[in-house]
């Protein structure tokens, strides 16, 4: 690929990722009322996280099992109230635990 098509694409996708967030700034002026909207809004960030996460979670790992382990592990840690980053340890500790044994 020459230098030309690089700053293309590079182009292409400032543009593209601009417009996802500026058009909706633009098309909605007022505050949003409906229930729905709102409440599907407010959980697009942690299921984007969560996409964006969990396949690497299974797939990085050396055995799908330790990837599997940790984050269930990491689910009842956060369900007890840990805090992010020591359910993050937890979850690591664990993969490398796993790892090194298998």
């Amino acid at each position: 690929m020459d230098n030309r098509s690089i700053i293309i694409c590079i182009l292409l996708a400032i543009i593209t990722t601009n417009l996802i967030r500026v058009v909706p700034m633009l098309l909605i002026k007022g505050e949003i009322n409906n229930r729905f909207v709102r409440s599907f809004l407010y959980y697009v960030p942690y299921v984007t996280l969560a996409v964006m996460t969990f396949p690497s979670m299974i797939q990085t790992t050396i055995s799908p099992l330790s990837g599997i382990v940790a984050l269930l592990v990491g689910i009842i840690a956060a369900w007890r109230r840990l805090g992010l980053f020591p359910v993050a340890a937890i979850c690591c500790a664990i993969v490398y635990l796993m790892d090194s044994v298998m």
